[in-house]
């Protein structure tokens, strides 16, 4: 193949070859292996692989033990006698990863997993703010390194061509053009293609990327597949993929670096103000509104903390963005912990929308909704978003989706104009308080039509003293993925005075049909309850 640069995208790959034994180093240092001998004692993760305990990481004294992953256990007890195995936990390395990357927005918004154990990281156009790309990647494997992972790292054009180089030339930077030289002598499993590829390519003869390269496309294509060829064109960097981000990129972004941490509140909170100026500037010139505010808080020891909160109505005032952080950080469950101290404040528009300004009149009414807004969304950062609710009516008869709960600052803008059927009933026909889910009840007499004589609900027997109905209410059809049945509701008055609306599921005869030994009776619910 011919490589040819196709673009000027920059890809930063980062690979972590021992997050299993890091993680855990982390928390607890290996034992010693004898304290005659003084060493310490070599340290595995295992996992279960086709019915056989294999070595999955190792740590820096299994790997200069000879040790390394893909082993069975067997042979590695075999060779150290006195080796510590752990189970392998891919979740707590999932959240470990996850846990880098987002350490690693502080770098760039772009920042892709790659596999179990490596990142992918987008800094075109922004190696600059930290000197050049030279510098960048050292600072960003030393600041690993000192959180104590062992970080193998590599700057390329495109991303198959440094995660390629992280395996097999860490720490190499590639000039734009250069990748298939780059790449031609590092193995083919570096490539991350699966295994019965690689196999099937040492076989053949092709043990270095720059031996499939040789040959023709079409060669490998009727081998090995298509998708194999494409890997191979984005190795050696004459096509090109764009990474898949863990999470989209604001719409704004700005952000401040501190020489010194900084761990005080009368310190963070002038910050975000500083901040705020800068991004609503920064959205008026585009005509934007924020409606998702996003402050990320980078610790000096690696740790992240995000803050989000959101607005009903486009924010262009910093002293809402004020607002809304006050209330959200004094209401945080968890404190935010400086730990150390925060080096990185950043504040980010995560959700940006267009603008338009309205014309106001003398009428002092106008601003109401301006006001509930605010009132909305400063209860909503206290609360939460999901606890400060507006009911909309639905045209329905099923009692318990006559009204959809909707988050107020997620209400579309003519949901407070939609209109409730009006209340001509006296007395109410339905009850003033709805059960959230109609909750069954203990019949202990009754008729096959009628209401019921006795029942129990919540271990308490109510006798009926009177009744009304019953109001039958066919069940949608066409909402249903399975039939449903008909519901004939009943007003209860039990001897105490408790009104209740009962209704019995199924109707007798037709959807449901007794049988001798007292099974398919209809079931009886209790849905509300009367004021």
């Amino acid at each position: 193949m011919r490589a040819a640069s196709v673009n000027r995208r920059r890809i930063l790959g980062l690979w972590l070859p021992r997050l299993s034994t890091d993680r855990i180093e982390r928390r607890s240092p290996p034992p010693s292996a004898s304290p005659a001998e003084g060493a310490r004692a070599p340290r595995v993760v295992a996992a279960k692989r086709d019915n056989a305990l294999v070595v999955v990481a190792c740590d820096a004294y299994a790997t200069q033990g000879g040790l390394m992953p893909g082993m069975p256990l067997a042979t590695a007890r075999a060779m150290h006698p006195a080796l510590e195995v752990i189970d392998h936990d891919p979740f707590a390395d999932a959240a470990l990863l996850a846990a880098v990357a987002d350490w690693c927005d502080r770098f760039t918004p772009l920042v892709a997993l790659d596999g179990a154990d490596g990142l992918l990281l987008d800094i075109t156009g922004c190696a600059h703010l930290f000197g050049d790309e030279a510098e960048l990647l050292a600072m960003l494997s030393a600041a690993l390194m000192r959180q104590g992972f062992a970080v193998s790292a590599a700057i390329a054009g495109t991303a198959v061509a440094a995660r390629a180089l992280t395996r097999g030339a860490p720490g190499k930077i590639v000039a734009p053009g250069e990748e298939a030289g780059a790449v031609a002598p590092l193995p083919v499993a570096a490539l991350g293609v699966d295994e019965a590829i690689v196999r099937g390519l040492r076989r053949a003869g092709l043990t270095t990327i720059g031996d499939a390269l040789a040959r023709q496309p079409s060669e490998l294509a009727a081998r090995f597949g298509e998708a194999f060829v494409a890997v191979l064109r984005r190795a050696s960097g004459e096509d090109d993929a764009p990474i898949s981000p863990r999470k989209p990129a604001p719409d704004y972004v700005v952000d401040k670096r501190f020489p010194e941490p900084i761990a005080t509140i009368e310190v963070i909170m002038p910050t975000l103000v500083k901040l705020a100026r800068l991004l609503i500037g920064a959205m008026e010139r585009g005509g934007k509104g924020a409606r998702q505010l996003t402050a990320s808080f980078f610790r000096s020891d690696g740790a992240v903390r995000c803050i989000t909160v959101e607005a009903g109505q486009p924010v262009t005032r910093v002293e809402v963005v004020e607002r809304l952080f006050a209330e959200k950080l004094d209401a945080l469950a968890d404190p935010l912990d400086p730990g150390f101290g925060f080096d990185l404040i950043r504040l980010a528009a995560s959700h940006s929308v267009t603008i338009t300004e309205a014309q106001r009149g003398f009428d002092t009414t106008a601003h109401q909704a301006e006001d509930v807004a605010a009132l909305a969304d400063t209860l909503s950062a206290r609360l939460g978003a999901r606890r400060v609710i507006r009911y909309l009516p639905q045209d329905t008869h099923i009692p318990e989706r006559a009204a959809l709960a909707v988050p107020v600052q997620h209400c579309p803008p003519d949901g407070a104009d939609a209109p409730w059927p009006a209340r001509t009933d006296e007395p109410p026909l339905r009850p003033l308080r709805l059960l959230q889910q109609p909750e069954p009840i203990e019949v202990l007499a009754g008729v096959p039509d009628g209401p019921p004589a006795q029942f129990i609900w919540r271990r308490v027997t109510h006798r009926v003293a009177r009744a009304e109905g019953p109001e039958r209410i066919a069940m949608e059809w066409w909402r249903a993925a399975s039939p449903e049945l008909t519901r004939d509701y009943f007003r209860v008055e039990d001897d105490a005075g408790s009104r209740f609306w009962l209704f019995r599921d199924g109707l007798y005869g037709r959807e449901m049909m007794p049988q001798t030994d007292g099974s398919g009776h209809p079931r009886w619910y209790m849905h509300g309850l009367f004021a």
